[in-house]
């Protein structure tokens, strides 16, 4: 299975020190070298750069064609990340998109690519056994704690289906 990642997935997965559900979801995630740089180059944030830096199953790939980034960009006002995980995501016919950002959602949605975003991830790796109920209610915490810009409606859905009440 291809899965990439845009950059805001893999924040809020760390926040809700669960960064190693991808692993047991898919195996490996290829992010984007914008990405990457997003993910690492700020000082403030060293401890989650040396988190991606060292894991073995997030794996850096170069966008073949950047003239469709650039045009992707200057079309819809996504940033460099956003919009390289789109485009190589296309580009690979990749199984995958993890995304969180609304505009980014739309666009890869317009353009037909599948997409789920961290929310997704943490309900996929409870149906699959790799987090239990209360390991899926801490992460979610952990999720609340870190102010991410997550509506409380689709955390309290997602819990929902978590406990079996949807």
């Amino acid at each position: 299975m291809i899965v990439v990642s845009d950059t805001t997935p893999l924040i809020t997965l760390m926040k809700a020190e669960r960064l190693d559900i991808l692993h047991g979801l898919f195996g490996e995630v290829l992010i984007p070298e914008a990405v990457f740089a997003e993910l690492t180059g700020n000082e403030a944030f060293r401890e989650e750069a040396e988190m991606i830096e060292n894991s073995d199953y997030i794996k850096v790939v170069k966008v073949r064609d950047s003239d469709q980034v650039s045009f992707l960009q200057r079309a819809t006002g996504l940033d460099l990340g956003e919009s390289e995980a789109i485009i190589y995501t296309d580009e690979t016919k990749a199984d995958l998109l993890l995304m969180d950002e609304v505009i980014g959602r739309r666009v890869a949605q317009n353009m037909k690519l599948p997409i789920t975003g961290s929310i997704g991830v943490l309900i996929r790796a409870f149906q699959s056994g790799i987090i239990t109920e209360d390991e899926a209610e801490d992460a979610f915490a952990g999720i609340r704690m870190s102010n991410r810009h997550i509506s409380e409606k689709l955390i309290r859905k997602a819990l929902d289906i978590i406990h079996g009440r949807e």
